[in-house]
């Protein structure tokens, strides 16, 4: 029995490899085994990498240990390299491709792009995840509508290297509400690592917090407003957040995860040590 509290379990998506932490491929790989085999191995999910490194990865997974290495494979050409990186995980015994990621391109009309993805991911998803980045500007509601009706997931850029990249409270409480308005699960992806909201001491960017959104899915499913559920992304207060975190039952908490995910993190140990300074950290 996994001594990771529900609302953590498998949380933390490997994306080692990605901005700001760029780990070498090869220490990202023997990293990620070591936290598979390590006490607070229910917190990690799947390694993250590019399909572009997908063979290397296969590689070092082969290297470093016996068991299949499961990864969830950013696509980096659009629709067209879904199938090739699906059937390489098809094909290989040293690694489990257990979700792919895909962006849509910046169209005046996202809701065709999206069309094309979920028709290539029909062509070829068996038991993997399907995430559809989509983008908070222009009509990236009915984008998320494709993504609905399709039965896939939806992904959200919740930061990055450049400010721009940061959205609001307001925008996140929307997509937030709008993915359980229609029963979509999503995932987060970059700016998340740390628990709390903050301000970036070395760049000065606004970082959303991870148990920020956890609580703000729960007050949405809980019927909070939008209002209501931009407060709660926007709250500082790292102990009242930590406590409404205790007050969760196992069933709001696993009633949460299965809407919210995970989130893409290139540090497992900052949120590990943020959980450990909330005194949240049982099993981590």
């Amino acid at each position: 029995m996994s001594t990771v509290p529900a609302l953590f379990r498998h949380l933390v998506d490997d994306a080692a490899m990605f901005p700001p932490g760029d780990l070498p491929l090869t220490e990202a790989v023997e990293a990620h085994r070591a936290h598979r085999t390590a006490p607070y191995a229910d917190l990690v999910g799947p390694f993250v990498c590019t399909d572009e490194d997908l063979m290397k990865v296969a590689a070092e997974a082969a290297r470093t240990g016996p068991d299949p290495l499961r990864v969830a494979v950013v696509i980096t050409g659009g629709a067209g390299g879904i199938e090739p990186a699906v059937r390489y995980g098809d094909r290989s015994t040293d690694i489990e491709v257990t979700a792919i990621e895909v962006r849509l391109r910046n169209e005046d009309d996202l809701s065709r792009n999206a069309l094309r993805v979920v028709r290539a991911c029909d062509d070829c998803l068996d038991e993997e995840t399907a995430y559809v980045e989509i983008g908070l500007d222009g009509a990236w509601e009915r984008a998320l509508d494709v993504v609905a009706d399709a039965g896939y997931a939806a992904k959200l850029r919740t930061g990055g290297l450049d400010a721009s990249l940061f959205p609001s409270e307001g925008q996140i409480a929307a997509f937030i509400t709008a993915c359980l308005d229609r029963e979509v699960a999503f995932k987060c992806t970059a700016g998340l690592h740390n628990a709390v909201r903050h301000t970036a001491v070395d760049t000065g960017f606004e970082h959303h917090g991870f148990l920020n959104v956890l609580l703000a899915t729960r007050a949405s499913l809980d019927g909070a407003s939008l209002d209501e559920v931009a407060a709660v992304l926007a709250s500082r207060d790292g102990g009242h957040l930590a406590a409404r975190v205790r007050e969760l039952s196992e069933q709001q908490a696993a009633g949460t995860r299965r809407w919210f995910s995970s989130f893409g993190s290139c540090s497992i140990e900052e949120p590990r040590r943020d959980l450990t300074a909330l005194s949240l950290r049982e099993g981590l």
